[in-house]
């Protein structure tokens, strides 16, 4: 049994057969999925399937693209969020200096706004941070968060030191399974089992064979065997550890 801890099934991608995805993922041994929220609308369709589906699960958050729109009436919106019994993180947030769709300044201020709603609500965190690594540690540390995940990882062995030496978990892609991602299965080889959870991103970054099709948290199996490869170790032994780290880090219990 997996779990996808990252995936985005209110995508418009899964318009049209949306059941039969998340159907075809529970029968295939998929034992649980938390719907991320990207913006105050994503987290209330998250929210809304996360209480059509006992084995969904939401999280609130506001993507850093966002950071120019935000206001003190959106702050207030996501606070209600927090309320709800099946959001069990927040996120995605954090820093995206890459497309910088949004002002640096505002994405950190925005950044400081969750994060403060967050610790108030002991809720953790899932960070996205892209271009950004120096000041999304800072900002963390400021915060001093102690439950965060660093979702689909692309940063060096020094930045996966910084998180893990913080107590942070860090999850992986499908991606590691591209034919040039050998970087990342560095990583992914150094990593602590213990310390990584699993996820899709779906409907982005399909495995390697389905590359240039929509991803679908099916296929959170195949970043597993992948996972169990790059570290010499059974499917059967993925399976077991990183599930645990999920039910402890979203404190879920499906």
């Amino acid at each position: 049994m997996l779990i996808d801890t990252h995936c985005h099934l209110d995508f418009p991608e899964f318009d049209a057969d949306r059941e039969a995805v998340i159907t075809r993922a529970q029968e295939q041994g998929i034992e649980a999925m938390v719907n991320i929220g990207s913006s105050l609308k994503a987290t209330e369709r998250s929210l809304q399937l996360a209480l059509q589906y006992d084995f969904i699960y939401a999280s609130a958050g506001i993507h850093p693209h966002e950071a120019d729109k935000f206001s003190s009436q959106d702050e207030q919106a996501f606070l209600e969020f927090l309320k709800q019994k099946k959001v069990v993180a927040v996120g995605e947030i954090g820093l995206d200096y890459f497309k910088n769709y949004s002002r640096p300044q505002n994405q950190k201020t925005l950044f400081r706004a969750l994060l403060k709603l967050a610790k108030e609500r002991n809720l953790p965190l899932i960070i996205h941070s892209r271009q950004a690594e120096q000041d999304t540690i800072e900002i963390l540390k400021e915060f001093e968060v102690l439950e965060a995940v660093v979702h689909c990882f692309s940063y060096g062995a020094d930045f996966l030191k910084e998180c893990l030496d913080l107590g942070f978990f860090v999850s992986f892609t499908c991606n590691i399974t591209y034919k040039k991602a050998e970087a990342l299965r560095d990583l992914v080889r150094v990593a602590p089992l213990e310390r990584l959870l699993l996820e899709t991103d779906a409907p982005f970054l399909p495995p390697e064979e389905f590359r240039g099709q929509r991803n679908e948290p099916l296929y959170v199996r195949h970043l597993a065997r992948e996972i169990a490869r790059i570290k010499e170790i059974s499917l059967d032994e993925v399976a077991r550890v990183t599930t645990h780290n999920a039910k402890k880090f979203f404190r879920i219990s499906s």
